[in-house]
């Protein structure tokens, strides 16, 4: 034996290759895919086998693909035995029989196999990026969930589900799965749940699931899966192997409806905000990979980042607001969205270019990331003692060291923004103490934004402030903050910022979700509760409807 590309170790010996091709011999034994173009592997039947010479197969049952082979098309013969997965090198038919309604084809007989060796229970995990949706069914009068399958081995698989579906998980019935990947393949097969975890920050269940009464051409199905989700794995990860060709099972197709998510089922309160929720899902998997040892998936981040920057072109005010939409999303995911989106817009008044645009809204999207990777107790605490304070302010070095492989980042914006957001004009910030002209425009600019988006949340140790007394305190604190930048914020955003709660003096309560010229309110949307943006939004006003609520008697603080 000896090594071979993707895990696989390449089989040479006589004796060996005879045993292992009549496994391949066996009904069911055989499938055959396509070099050129992977795609799904096709039943095919080894009929006879000549040590040294020929192989002889049964193309009856998959003649569509036989002007491929006519045409000199490479193919591969796929196989599995106990825990074992084999295949050939590329192999070309040579010759085609007919004989009655059969067809047959002859190849040269391999010269090596390659084997894998795997267990069953081997689980292949899903790499930031690689999206498969899951649809689960149950009986007649429950709705179906969807949700985002983890990883998958041929007897079973995790997804991520909403917490809704806890009941559902509850039992032990066996339930309808459907597996949806990207370019439009459906694998739908029945499995039993074995155990769930729930995660209420993030809102979700993670699932483990067994695989239950397989057929042979599920169990072929399932290999496959799992093979293409380990080669693509292969293909991303680090000092990753570009001769590899991207698997089409995570090729979007544009005619393909949305993906399935689990973020499909939840109820967004504006359809900007559904559209920013998958960028917040990238954020949230990207933080799950970093919990998890990876790094910051460069390519990812700027395929989200180009996301973000086409909804700002296309409605400003619509996403603005829709960051306070996300309440189901982890809080330092709400942060980084609000702050990166906020950033971008105050930022996007100024000359820079794109390129210093996406590079600034990136570094705020993953500034803060750093935290998921802190000791739970540390994330926790309410109040710090001096050393519990210098391990918090050691999440900006974290993030930094994970920002090695994002080339395109320009290092003077992150050094600006992930590096010294947390920074004060006096010297009282962190992680360097910096102050006065050590501090560029960005960071001043930055550090603004971030305390603006931080103070209006929760927190452990308070509840978010009003809007009016966030401004009182940057105003008050010109030693900390540059006042020029906290007056430009004020400016461009106004006295009651988009996604401002306020109280009329009928008592109506009202969403702003857009202003005028002149920093007045142009659209407002009604609220039944003070509480975020979500199912209980009411009409939206506008114009004279909007002039005879009145004058505004009280702006809320709605952490959101």
């Amino acid at each position: 034996m000896s090594g071979a590309e993707d895990g696989y170790v390449r089989v040479t010996t006589p004796v060996e290759m005879e045993e292992m091709l009549e496994r391949l011999s066996q009904p069911g034994g055989a499938s055959l895919q396509l070099d050129a173009e992977p795609s799904r592997p096709l039943p095919v039947l080894v009929v006879e086998q000549m040590p040294g010479e020929h192989l002889t197969l049964d193309l009856t049952s998959i003649r569509e693909i036989v002007p491929d082979l006519k045409r000199g098309g490479a193919f591969r013969l796929l196989g599995q035995s106990r825990d074992q997965m084999l295949r050939t090198p590329p192999l070309v038919i040579q010759e085609f029989k007919e004989q009655g309604s059969k067809l047959f084809g002859i190849c040269l007989y391999p010269t090596s196999l390659e084997v894998l060796q795997r267990r069953a229970s081997f689980r292949a995990r899903l790499r930031l990026g690689m999206e498969v949706g899951a649809i689960l069914r149950g009986g007649a009068d429950d709705a179906p969930l969807q949700g985002d399958l983890k990883d998958l081995s041929l007897e079973g698989c995790l997804l991520e589900l909403p917490l809704s579906s806890a009941p559902l998980l509850a039992g032990s019935d066996v339930l309808e799965m459907e597996l949806c990947f990207l370019n439009g393949v459906r694998f739908a097969i029945k499995a039993q749940p074995r155990h769930s975890l729930a995660d209420t920050e993030r809102q979700a269940v993670r699932a483990g699931f067994q695989f239950v009464a397989t057929s042979p051409d599920q169990e072929r199905q399932l290999w496959h899966f799992v093979r293409e989700i380990e080669r693509e794995s292969v293909r991303q990860g680090e000092g990753s192997d570009s001769s590899l060709l991207p698997s089409l099972l995570f090729q979007t197709d544009p005619a393909a409806p949305p993906p399935v998510s689990r973020r499909n089922v939840v109820h967004y309160a504006t359809p900007m905000a559904k559209r920013l929720a998958r960028i917040a899902g990238y954020l949230d998997a990207q933080l799950l990979e970093l919990e998890e040892g990876g790094r910051l998936d460069s390519v990812q981040l700027s395929r989200f980042t180009d996301r973000l920057l086409g909804l700002h072109a296309e409605d400003r005010e619509a996403l603005l607001f829709a960051t306070c939409c996300l309440h189901d999303e982890p809080p330092l995911i709400r942060h980084a969205l609000g702050v990166a989106v906020h950033l971008l817009d105050l930022a996007s008044t100024g000359p820079l270019p794109r390129d210093a645009l996406k590079a600034l809204a990136a570094s705020a999207m993953v500034h803060d990331l750093g935290k998921a990777l802190l000791p739970d107790e540390l994330k926790r605490a309410v109040d710090l003692e001096d050393g519990q304070k210098a391990s918090l302010h050691g999440h900006v070095a974290l993030i930094r060291e994970r920002l090695a492989g994002c080339h395109w980042l320009a290092p003077g914006v992150v050094e600006a923004v992930v590096m010294r957001i947390n920074e004060r004009l006096d010297g009282s910030g962190y992680p360097q103490g910096l102050s006065g002209e050590q501090l560029g425009e960005l960071s001043r600019l930055a550090s603004v934004v971030d305390v603006v988006e931080a103070m209006k949340r929760d927190r452990l140790d308070r509840p978010a402030w009003k809007i009016s007394d966030i401004y009182r305190h940057l105003l008050s604190h010109p030693r900390q903050f540059d006042t020029r930048w906290v007056k430009r914020y004020l400016k461009r955003f106004g006295v009651t910022p988009i996604g401002t709660l306020v109280r009329f003096s009928g008592g109506e309560l009202g969403w702003v979700q857009r202003l005028d010229g002149m920093g007045r309110l142009a659209q407002l949307q009604l609220a039944e509760q003070a509480q975020a943006p979500g199912e209980s939004l009411g009409g939206i006003l506008r114009g004279e409807r909007l002039s005879r609520l009145g004058g505004v008697t009280e702006v809320l603080a709605v952490s959101c």
